[in-house]
């Protein structure tokens, strides 16, 4: 497994997400990818799954430290107090004595930012969290964030990534912040399976498109979450460090793929950067 070193952490390269998961397949899917090698596991309190994929950890018998744990907190939780306290309540659900990695789901202009991290701050003082980080932040708020929490304490922003969404701006804050990026819906909610020019590719590596796209995230040093309900496409997802991407496969990623293709845009979502 590769990993991704970033404000103190060290992070497997490749997790396995959750978001959309019931319980159910939550717990199935977290039990079979830990049995055949994920070790970085997210999810979320909105996910509703957290209890689910904490019966999975705990019947899977590997030792703490060989797992990475990430969970975000909603934004109705993020004022200072109600953000520790929704952080204890994760860990009850998840039944752990700390959480590896905790992030703010998305951006709240309904709460002062300089109150959320700071109460994210303390959650970490407390030991609830060893590291913390956002989600869904926009080059701009990195910016303001990591400023207020101070520099080298934000690990992560983990945005929608994928061969059809440049995140160009986002990953020029990140090196500028000394932050990783993790990308949720690296396969693009699938689309990546039918595109002739990923098919292309991965026909001359002996792979699917679908390992070419999480294959290109990981040579730019991004973090993948990939998310599924079947063990046989966790299995294939995994299937990722034995091959490399040329130069000529990157141009043809980054030249003849349609785009951009944002794939998750709430209501609520922030002025994303341009793409």
């Amino acid at each position: 497994m590769e990993h991704v070193d970033a404000a103190g952490a060290r992070i497997p390269a490749l997790g396995f997400g959750t978001f959309e998961l019931e319980p159910a397949d939550a717990e199935r899917m977290v039990h079979h990818a830990l049995d055949v090698g994920y070790r970085h596991i997210d999810t979320a309190q909105m996910y509703g799954n957290e209890a689910a994929v904490g019966r999975a950890i705990a019947e899977s018998g590997l030792d703490r430290g060989q797992l990475f744990v990430t969970t975000k907190v909603w934004m109705d939780r993020f004022r200072d107090g109600d953000l520790q306290r929704s952080v204890e309540e994760s860990l009850g659900r998840l039944g752990l004595d700390q959480i590896d990695l905790v992030l703010l789901h998305w951006p709240n202009p309904d709460v002062r930012l300089d109150e959320t991290i700071g109460a994210l701050l303390d959650a970490r003082e407390r030991g609830l969290t060893a590291h913390v980080g956002v989600s869904n932040f926009p080059s701009a708020l990195m910016h303001q964030a990591a400023e207020l929490a101070g520099r080298g304490e934000l690990v992560t922003n983990q945005v929608e990534y994928h061969p059809y969404l440049p995140q160009r701006a986002v990953m020029q804050a990140a090196r500028e912040l000394g932050m990783s990026v993790s990308a949720y819906c690296p396969l693009a909610r699938g689309q990546v399976f039918d595109d002739p020019v990923l098919q292309r590719i991965g026909a001359a590596h002996g792979k699917g498109p679908g390992q070419v796209a999480l294959r290109w995230l990981l040579d730019q040093g991004v973090i993948a979450l990939p998310r599924t309900r079947t063990e046989a496409h966790a299995d294939a997802n995994l299937d990722v460090f034995d091959f490399a991407l040329g130069d000529a496969d990157r141009r043809a990623i980054e030249t003849e793929l349609p785009g951009p293709r944002r794939l998750i845009d709430p209501g609520f979502a922030p002025a994303w950067d341009a793409a």
